[in-house]
């Protein structure tokens, strides 16, 4: 979702399981560079005896509809059908008999940033008007996506070739195109770390960064693309996009349920984090209230906020799911127990145990949460953005979540964390 939430939004993940476990404050085999993951005894987690665990039992059976098919966790994903969720001794059973924990630790560092993010509720209409003047865009038509390795990234030049609708491959062993294919020149597009693609547009013969976020709210590309929705506040859209879904609720009576569809091809940058750096809040008042306030107080210096975060979120219409919205994993988000992660250090789907404390306080929070989605924000190997689901309250924990915490992995005993 977020991330979908964007702090959300973005967007891969993978997996690599084996049977060998590392020992004791080494680094498993191919972690990631920095990051080393330690296994312990559930009695190492703090709180554990003390913790909820049949909301994170549900939240993990939908993650099953993914992780089953993945090596290694096909017995533990059909052991988990069988539990009663209403015998907390059973449930507490599976997890310590199920699973492994390990410690995450980056950098020498076991802590990390935990945020919150919901499901924003805006008022809204099928057409525009005074009341309703503010687009919800889906995916304009020239947004292009190309593939390309860490590698061809470096490079000063690529031919590129189309492999498919709006997507391009790269042509191994060129460096002038032929009829038909395109110029690009990976330097001049600002690459997220995370991901190998680059997001643009054509413009002759040269595949060229997408618009940023100024041009798109001044009209540039999105002409060619539907508007799902008109809304009321552009506050409210700017945090909608920031979430990575949400629900509209129409004049009509009807409501409107979207999600995260695509992006421009921009890193997220913190507005928040841009007014305490310019002194205009404080570290303390940096929340989504915090910055809620800010704008009513300069509210002629609004969209030169926004536009200092050049990313923007294209959404699509969504089903009713029952639940919550789709994460990134494609399951429904669990409210309170699901987590936006960076999937390349906690492999997207896979139980973590979180220890963090509720928002403003130094009351413990502690949880097996289910990495169920990713974030345009969420970068590191103890970083989460917590789910706190839908609506106002759930808005409240969300835009006031900026607790230190810590995150256990929770793999099927002879899998190992990710490589």
């Amino acid at each position: 979702m977020k991330r979908t939430s964007f702090l959300l939004l973005s967007l891969t993940l993978w997996l690599a399981a084996c049977s060998s476990v590392a020992p004791p404050g080494k680094p498993s085999p191919g972690a990631p560079e920095g990051v080393r993951y330690e296994p312990v005894a559930f009695a190492n987690l703090p709180g554990w005896g003390d913790a909820e665990r049949a909301k994170s039992l549900d939240a993990l059976r939908e993650s099953c509809r993914v992780l089953a098919r993945r090596d290694g966790w096909a017995g533990a994903c059909s052991a988990a059908a069988a539990v009663d969720t209403a015998d907390s001794a059973a449930v507490r059973r599976y997890f310590e008999q199920s699973f492994a924990p390990w410690r995450i630790v980056e950098a020498g560092k076991d802590a990390g940033l935990i945020t919150g993010y919901y499901e924003p509720l805006l008022n809204g209409s099928r057409v525009k008007s005074a009341r309703t003047p503010y687009p919800v865009y889906g995916v304009p038509a020239d947004l292009a996506v190309a593939d390309v390795t860490p590698a061809q990234r470096a490079r000063e030049q690529l031919v590129l070739r189309p492999a498919g609708a709006n997507r391009y491959a790269v042509v191994e062993g060129k460096v002038s195109p032929s009829a038909g294919e395109l110029v690009a020149r990976p330097r001049e597009f600002a690459i997220d770390s995370r991901t190998a693609r680059l997001k643009g547009r054509i413009d002759g013969n040269r595949f060229v960064p997408y618009y940023p976020r100024a041009q798109i709210s001044a009209g540039q590309g999105v002409g060619q693309a539907e508007v799902l929705a008109w809304v009321e506040d552009a506050v409210e859209l700017f945090f909608l996009q920031v979430q990575g879904s949400g629900r509209i609720q129409l004049d009509d009576g009807s409501m409107l349920r979207v999600g995260y569809a695509e992006q421009n091809g921009y890193p997220y940058v913190s507005i928040g984090r841009h007014l305490v750096d310019r002194g205009e809040l404080t570290l303390a008042d940096a929340s989504m209230q915090g910055i809620q306030a800010w704008i009513k107080r300069n509210p002629n210096r609004m969209d030169e906020l926004f536009n200092v975060n050049p990313s923007y979120v294209f959404f699509r219409r969504l089903g009713e799911t029952g639940g919550g919205p789709l994460g990134s994993l494609g399951v429904p988000l669990t409210d309170g127990y699901s987590v936006a992660v960076d999937p390349r250090y906690v492999p997207l789907g896979v139980p973590v145990f979180l220890d963090t404390t509720w928002p403003l306080t130094a009351s413990p929070l502690r949880r097996v949460m289910l990495a169920q989605d990713t974030g345009g924000a969420i970068r590191g190997a103890n970083r989460a953005d917590f789910f706190w689901g839908f609506g106002t309250e759930a808005g409240m924990y969300a835009g006031r979540m900026k607790q230190q915490g810590s995150l256990w992995l929770l793999l099927p005993r002879g899998v190992n964390p990710p490589a």
